[in-house]
């Protein structure tokens, strides 16, 4: 399937109270790993893969679950769909050594994130 969703992420003002609960109500591992520009990010990790993360969300923001679609060219995707009519709330950004996002709200309102991964040709040599 061309663009799957790749990655599945919440935000929370309680991270410790989320892990909890999903690691009991699921059993899901979930690890804590140094996140680009400080802070910690966990990874949710189902079937020995990192399916999602968990974040400390952005005060004031309710606690939601965000899904990443997987694109070839997180810039050139989000000016398309800015094209499209949708509105970009957050506009493509490099994401430590992992990849590019943009957060994109579609013309009905529904929310979610562009995600283009690094390859190691891309992570070699800037």
């Amino acid at each position: 399937m061309a663009n799957p969703f790749v990655h599945v992420e919440l935000h929370t003002g309680d991270l410790a109270k989320a892990k909890a609960f999903y690691s009991g109500l699921f059993g899901w591992n979930l690890q804590d790993l140094p996140a680009p520009g400080g802070g910690s990010y966990t990874m949710i990790n189902v079937g020995g893969e990192g399916t999602g993360g968990g974040m400390t969300g952005d005060p004031g923001v309710p606690p939601h679950w965000m899904a990443y679609i997987g694109v070839d060219d997180a810039a050139a995707t989000t000016a398309k769909a800015k094209s499209l009519g949708a509105t970009v709330v957050q506009d493509v950004m490099e994401v430590g050594d992992y990849g590019w996002m943009s957060v994109i709200t579609d013309p009905t309102g529904a929310t979610f994130a562009l995600w283009q991964a690094k390859t190691p040709e891309q992570s070699g040599g800037d």
